[in-house]
């Protein structure tokens, strides 16, 4: 058995794919990384411990632990940028050996109540990543119904967005909705609840935070900032969690299979 590194014994959130992120990077020895999504620092952690020179980027405020525990660990060789890796080439001035993007939330953020992620655990209904800007419960409570009903659809997948947002805008207009099971007891209730299937809020709470934190806009200016920013015969690492923030990497790495664009890299509208 391999040893273990301080990566995968130290940080709250272990990063999926983190071998095979390392693996898609190399040679790390001497290279100069970004990492775009910071988050507990797993990724850097190990970027770090394999010998690479790391700057990290993130524009959640929360990630300050972490941060100090990897600058003491590393004092020459990791540099942190607060920030969004939608401008990471703005960030960081010099070209780089590589960049990787983990998209989506974390099981970091998702243990924090406050922060209004899950809809397992009471809390406000916020999931500001950077605590700025208009919270879920903004969306929810002053959307028109049509436009919750597609922002449910088109973020979330969810095929019963129309009963939800319905549902959604009759509460709302007897009390708001503030908090995350507030929203979720009212979705259960709306749409019901087969045993052995996903929560019934698990995609609207996925489509509000998308919308919340412009999710899609991000990934997609992020991957074009990557391109802008590597080094001739630089690597880009990007995990994805869901179908729509694969396709829109699928569609940048592969432009030729999703149809006509702007340009050979453009991903298309989903």
């Amino acid at each position: 058995m391999g040893k273990t590194l301080a990566s995968e014994q130290s940080s709250p959130h272990v990063p999926v794919l983190l071998a095979e992120v390392l693996a898609a990077l190399q040679p790390l020895s001497g290279a100069r990384i970004v990492d775009g999504t910071f988050g507990a620092g797993g990724y850097s952690r190990a970027l770090l411990e394999a010998g690479a020179s790391v700057i990290a980027i993130d524009r959640d405020p929360s990630v300050a632990p972490h941060v100090e525990r990897l600058s003491a660990d590393f004092p020459k060789t990791f540099e942190f940028i607060a920030g969004e890796f939608a401008a990471l080439d703005q960030l960081v001035t010099q070209p780089v050996d590589g960049v990787v993007l983990d998209i989506g939330v974390s099981s970091m953020q998702l243990d924090e109540a406050d922060r209004g992620f899950s809809f397992m655990r009471e809390g406000p209904l916020d999931m500001r990543m950077s605590g700025e800007g208009d919270s879920a419960a903004d969306l929810v409570n002053t959307l028109e119904e049509a436009e919750l009903a597609n922002l449910l659809f088109a973020y979330g997948e969810e095929r019963k967005s129309r009963r939800i947002a319905h549902a959604v805008v009759a509460a709302r207009g007897i009390e708001p909705i503030t908090t995350t099971t507030q929203l979720a007891r009212l979705i259960e209730k709306t749409i019901g609840r087969k045993p052995g299937d996903n929560h019934p809020a698990t995609r609207s709470f996925q489509a509000l935070r998308i919308a919340v934190n412009a999710e899609f806009d991000q990934l997609v200016e992020g991957l074009f900032a990557s391109e802008r920013l590597l080094d001739e015969g630089g690597r880009l690492a990007v995990v994805t969690f869901h179908s729509l923030e694969d396709r829109i990497a699928k569609r940048f790495f592969e432009p030729e299979k999703g149809g006509p664009a702007q340009s050979r890299h453009l991903p298309q509208t989903v």
